[in-house]
């Protein structure tokens, strides 16, 4: 990606934070996968260089959408807090998109 696409993608990202950040918790687990909502994803289906990342002993990590056409970002929650371990700036960087 060139400069311009990389600031619209983070511009993008970080609305979509602030709006995912005055959302509850209840929301975000019944709203679509790619409205508001999230999914869990298995550790083992992420690529090898992402899951040496991946805290020891988490099976799986929550996905959020970070964008609108799909990128997603992962991690995992602790009370209240989401922690982010990937913001998946290029398709395949975390996992493979044709499954």
């Amino acid at each position: 990606m060139d400069s311009h696409n990389d600031s619209d993608f983070f511009i993008s990202f970080l609305s979509r934070l602030k709006k995912l950040s005055s959302i509850d918790w209840k929301i975000a687990n019944t709203s679509a996968r790619h409205s508001y909502g999230m999914e869990k994803m298995k550790v083992s289906s992420m690529t090898q260089a992402a899951q040496v990342h991946v805290p020891i002993g988490m099976a799986s990590l929550l996905v959020f959408r970070a964008t609108g056409d799909n990128h997603v970002f992962l991690g995992y929650r602790e009370g209240n807090v989401f922690q982010v371990i990937f913001i998946e700036y290029q398709f395949g960087d975390v996992y493979c998109h044709n499954h």
